[in-house]
């Protein structure tokens, strides 16, 4: 049984995909946050700004089988139209994703990305892995394809990653629309990114460009 929020067609908005047609699959559920606000507080995750509780958003629900999945999917992705490019992300879709959805997906000509806090294991078979680290928990994913870390954690500095085996190191200011106006810190988040990578050069930065397009 699979458990969807939501999925939809889109543009990739961050990292190295950026601007690229993609088929967003967002899994219910995370093992760092509840996702509900009054554990946000206590939480491994706390600035998380995703909705990924229950089946009700666009095109969500829940599937028996892999082929169910792969089916709906499948009907979201523009008629005639090759490249096809899906993105599983959560919550944590390492909860959820597995073999046989894997096999499915690929069986069908998709190429598989994930997004992920790398806290889980992954199954084979992905195609594009990108971390986003969250929390002091080891990493069980410690090479990929990108390494996205939002920025300023204090509890995660850059220089913690940098010996990993990525082939990009992206760094993404705060989204901190979550947030009251007094809770939001004096630090201004894009300035201080731009800043550190300006005089890190591993890193690049990466930039939510779909919330500034107004786009899903």
């Amino acid at each position: 049984m699979y458990s969807i929020k939501e999925a939809f067609y889109s543009l990739q908005g961050e990292g190295a995909h950026a601007g690229r047609p993609a088929l967003f699959c967002r899994f219910t559920g995370c093992n760092l946050w509840s996702g509900q606000e009054k554990t946000r507080a206590t939480s491994d995750c706390q600035f998380c700004d995703t909705d990924f509780i229950g089946t009700d958003g666009q095109h969500g629900g829940k599937f028996k089988t892999a082929q169910a999945l792969r089916t709906h999917i499948d009907a979201l992705w523009p008629a005639e139209q090759g490249h096809k490019y899906v993105v599983f992300t959560g919550g944590e879709p390492a909860l959820q994703l597995d073999d046989e959805l894997i096999a499915e997906m690929k069986s069908h000509g998709y190429t598989i990305a994930i997004e992920t806090n790398g806290t889980l294991a992954l199954p084979e078979g992905i195609d594009w892995i990108c971390v986003s680290p969250k929390t002091t928990h080891p990493l069980k994913v410690t090479s990929g394809n990108e390494l996205k870390l939002v920025f300023p954690q204090a509890h995660l500095p850059p220089a913690r990653f940098e010996s990993l085996s990525f082939d990009h190191f992206y760094l993404q200011p705060m989204d901190q629309s979550h947030l009251s106006k007094d809770q939001i810190p004096l630090t201004n988040t894009q300035q201080a990114t731009l800043n550190f990578c300006l005089s890190h050069p591993q890193w690049r930065l990466s930039l939510q460009t779909h919330k500034m397009l107004n786009i899903d």
